[in-house]
């Protein structure tokens, strides 16, 4: 293969050098921002709530003035691939920049949207839906990209949350987002024939023939808004800005991955997630390399498009490198140099059955939504099975108490990292409770080990993390609540050999309501999008509590709690089933 090959490098002065503590943008010169619509820096965290940024590599003096999408846009000859299809279909470089310009004009002329602008992006992980998401950005605006299987009400409440006017739907994805009726809300289909479709747009002849001039946005503009859940189940909005999409792809990516030119990427997280985002968009861009983007990226998906197709690098979570394990035969990977894993803990047996059938080395790494991308993590030699790695080049990170001091080597704590990227949630109080003392406080418990390196150990709240997922038990209990015969509810992760955890919930039910877990688990699938829901419901008599009333979760996790024994799984939601691992 090729050398690795770097694209579109900024190279104006640098405005940071070193580790420095940010100037509050809101009070910064008003002609600063390309921002019309102010809303998003308006609401950024106060200054003093911010984490520390560090910028110690060279590659991270980014200029004053900068738009990421029209960063990763420049560089690649025009007729080299970067997105393909399991259909066979090939865009190239220059076909995307031209769909972008294309969709801009659209935006902008058409549709009225201005720099700062929140635009919603909902569809099956897939060329058009990255173009949207670079045309969003070239425009100068906010890219909301959620997931195609959130509900109705989930919809409305990041709506409500960003302040969401305008959306960019596939067409298939449509109806719950209607569904949602958030008002004010301005819908464009793409994928459909219908006149106004943005397919239909875009090929009309009232469209510019000329390229879209990237707005000038300063590298702190917000690029985009993405949303995670706390242990509250309330949507967090994550504010990230131009340069932190270059930066995670100028660490992560460059540092530790060292993707080529001739890469093929793939993988199974939605673009809706950040892991998807830097793994099948940002990092192959910035590379020039190309990425096969699949609808459908189970594990029965993913090892006949490695061997169709001949990918070379592919992210995915534990989960799924565990079910392939038991379909790799008849299948040639050989084609694989680079395998990502992410989303959940890789326990050290899974590393080493997939180094055993494949000779390959699978990349641990810890990311968060609030930082983007991954954090710690290690490749090749440096790799260290039952460990997540080191700390990313560019990045910063220790062990400490619930007070924030250090704890020594060996000793668990929690987690804390800092470095070109930080939390900054949108109008949220949870702000202080992520960032402490400039550091970013990730909520996991680790270990960091005399050699350096850091041993994950467990979440440190109420979180579910099953098969790459990050599940808010607390959410899950609000719909439960909302159906008429729930008086309380619970909800934990049970630890499970195939998805890291699953989701059963107990619910104490009103007097003489029927026992009826298939009915109630219709009722969820009503309300929360699939992967949420309990793979098995239980129904105690009352909840375990302590004298004050507080909820003893742990108890509910002990084989010899309350509760009688789990009500029959459906076959379909065995978790050993091939579809197990998380499909866009």
């Amino acid at each position: 293969m090729s050398s690795p090959t770097r694209y579109a490098r900024c190279a104006s002065p640098p405005r940071q050098r070193g580790r420095t503590a940010m100037a509050d943008p809101r009070r910064a010169d008003p002609h600063r921002s390309a921002h019309v619509d102010t809303f998003a820096r308006d609401h950024l965290p106060p200054p003093e709530q911010w984490p520390e940024l560090l910028f110690d590599l060279p590659e991270l003096r980014y200029p004053e003035r900068l738009n990421c999408a029209a960063e990763l846009l420049t560089g690649p000859p025009g007729d080299r691939p970067v997105f393909r299809t399991a259909s066979g279909e090939t865009w190239t470089y220059q076909g995307l920049r031209d769909r972008v310009d294309r969709i801009a004009h659209v935006l902008t002329g058409d549709l009225g949207v201005v720099p700062g602008n929140r635009v919603l992006l909902r569809g099956p992980t897939g060329p058009w839906l990255a173009a949207c998401w670079l045309a969003v950005l070239k425009a100068g605006a906010v890219a909301v990209t959620v997931l195609a299987q959130q509900r109705p009400h989930e919809l409305r409440a990041i709506c409500e949350i960003a302040r969401v006017r305008h959306a960019l739907c596939d067409v298939r994805a449509v109806d719950d987002l209607a569904k949602a009726e958030i008002a004010g809300l301005r819908i464009t289909t793409y994928g459909g024939d219908a006149p106004d479709d943005l397919h239909s747009r875009t090929a009309s002849d009232t469209v510019p023939p000329t390229p879209y001039r990237a707005v000038d946005t300063a590298a702190d503009d917000v690029a985009l808004i993405a949303f995670t859940s706390g242990t509250t189940g309330r949507p967090k909005g994550c504010m990230h800005f131009h340069r932190d999409v270059l930066a995670i792809a100028d660490t992560f990516s460059a540092q530790v991955l060292k993707p080529r030119s001739d890469d093929l990427f793939a993988g199974s997280p939605p673009l809706g997630f950040t892991f998807g985002l830097g793994g099948l968009v940002v990092f192959p861009m910035r590379a020039g390399a190309s990425a096969l983007l699949l609808e459908q990226a189970g594990p029965k998906q993913l090892l006949p498009a490695v061997a169709e197709h001949r990918v070379s690098v592919l992210f995915t979570a534990p989960t799924a490198y565990r079910t392939m394990l038991d379909e790799l035969d008849g299948y040639d990977v050989s084609s694989l140099r680079r395998c990502v894993s992410a989303g959940e803990n890789l326990p050290a047996a899974t590393w080493r059955a997939w180094h055993e059938r494949t000779g390959l080395r699978v990349i641990n790494g810890i990311g968060a939504t609030e930082l983007l991308h991954i954090f710690v993590s290690a490749a090749d030699d440096d790799i260290r099975p039952g460990t997540t790695g080191v700390p990313v080049p560019g990045w910063h990170a220790r062990v400490q108490d619930a007070h924030g001091a250090p704890v020594p080597d060996g000793e668990p704590g929690l987690l804390a990292v800092r470095g070109p990227v930080g939390c900054r949630y949108l109008a949220d109080p949870r702000q202080r409770e992520y960032v402490r003392d400039g550091w970013n406080v990730t909520g996991d418990t680790y270990v960091r080990e005399p050699d350096g390196y850091f041993r994950y150990v467990a979440r440190a709240d109420d979180m579910i993390i099953s098969a790459g997922y990050n599940i808010a038990g607390p959410e899950v209990e609000d719909a439960l609540l909302r159906h008429p015969d729930v008086v309380e509810a619970a909800v934990v992760g049970r630890p499970d050999r195939h998805r890291g955890q699953v989701v059963v919930a107990h619910a104490v039910l009103r007097d003489g309501a029927a026992r009826d877990a298939d009915a109630l688990r219709a009722f969820l699938r009503a309300e929360l999008a699939p992967y949420k829901c309990p793979r098995e419901i239980l129904f105690p008599d009352a909840l375990p509590r302590t004298a004050t009333g507080k909820l003893q979760r742990y108890r509910l996790l002990d084989p010899a709690g309350p509760g009688p024994s789990p009500l029959p799984r459906d076959s379909s939601e065995s978790p050993g089933r091939p579809g197990a691992t998380p499909t866009t």
